[in-house]
């Protein structure tokens, strides 16, 4: 199974592919993209300094590899199995043991993953876990299992599901969105994202939550081409919807947006902002042939940010959590 799989593809590249790291990378982007089985496992490619070089997750969830099974793999230059997404072995053990090692540097600590069950994010935040980002992607349940014909993320119900069963675990932060532009028409999935919004808060009201706008840009080498476009204009109408719907809730602009979008829609109801992030598969990697998944970003350094929101008039606020409250909480302290 898994074996044969490997020795095919170890066996495609030794005889197809050029000898050149260019032509080596663009090839492992091209594989993973259309890796049959991505639905169900991860592919990556990893090289001699461990690092990953593509994933099929589209983007990378770690920047290096480093367990035993793949240090003989790649020591020995034998295939070796090893676990990927094996949930059994490298699920919800291996995100509780990745928290454990992160609370030790950062007070809050949010991840997106794959729909996981009540019980399992339960543990998490057992571990320290404060908040899980998901996108629903559309509501259109049709057109859903267009996007996602294979595997457990073609069930709609369950990852519809996921944000009640978050919300019932206890998550203290769930981050909502709708990719804009993989329907025709971008409003009915906004409404139905703030419907699905007012839902969760009457039900699970001590959780806090956040939504997203992220605009869909075309792929490269031919990839997706998003089937409607939301304008500068159209984004701030959302914006300003949303925020008129909600007073409270966190409206985000990542990187994926320009400096001056985000420039101008700070003081305009926009409260949470990421800065130097990537989001181009090896984008934490010093690969220079990194291919890139979006061609609109804002690259500007966390400090510049931080100066320009200053220089709105606001104060940037890099810390809204701390780990001795969830010990105040675990002691029924207040």
């Amino acid at each position: 199974g898994l074996e044969a799989k490997a020795r095919a593809s170890t066996s495609f590249f030794e005889t197809y592919i050029g000898k050149s790291y260019n032509e080596y990378y663009h090839s492992c982007a091209k594989f993973t993209q259309t890796f049959e089985s991505k639905d169900i496992m991860e592919l990556q490619f990893i090289n001699t300094n461990y690092r990953i070089v593509a994933s099929s997750y589209g983007q990378l969830s770690a920047k290096t590899a480093a367990t035993s099974d793949i240090t003989e793999a790649i020591e020995t230059k034998q295939i070796s199995s090893f676990t990927g997404e094996n949930p059994a072995k490298a699920g919800v053990p291996y995100l509780a043991k990745a928290i454990d090692i992160a609370k030790k540097y950062f007070s809050n600590i949010k991840i997106e993953v794959m729909p996981l069950k009540t019980e399992e994010y339960a543990e998490l935040c057992h571990h320290g876990l404060n908040g899980v980002i998901c996108f629903q992607e559309t509501y259109h349940r049709e057109n859903y299992k267009l996007y996602h014909p294979r595997g457990m993320k073609s069930i709609f119900e369950w990852r519809c599901d996921g944000f009640d069963r978050m919300g019932q675990a206890g998550v203290h932060s769930i981050g909502m969105g709708v990719l804009i532009g993989l329907e025709k028409e971008w409003r009915t999935d906004v409404t139905m994202m703030a419907r699905h919004l007012r839902y969760l808060q009457k039900h699970y009201w001590r959780t806090k939550y956040s939504i997203n706008f992220p605009r869909m840009r075309p792929a490269k080498n031919e990839g997706f081409v998003p089937n409607c476009y939301m304008t500068d204009r159209q984004l701030a109408q959302a914006t300003f919807a949303m925020r008129i719907f909600d007073h409270d809730v966190d409206i985000s602009y990542s990187t994926r947006e320009p400096a001056f979008i985000r420039e101008n829609m700070c003081t305009l109801g926009v409260t949470t902002m990421s800065a130097e992030s990537h989001v181009n598969p090896g984008g934490y990697h010093t690969y220079p042939q990194a291919l890139e998944q979006f061609s609109v970003s804002d690259e500007r350094k966390a400090f510049e940010v931080a100066r320009s929101l200053e220089e709105h008039g606001l104060q940037p606020v890099w810390k809204d959590w701390d780990a001795s409250f969830d010990l105040f909480g675990a002691n029924g302290k207040v």
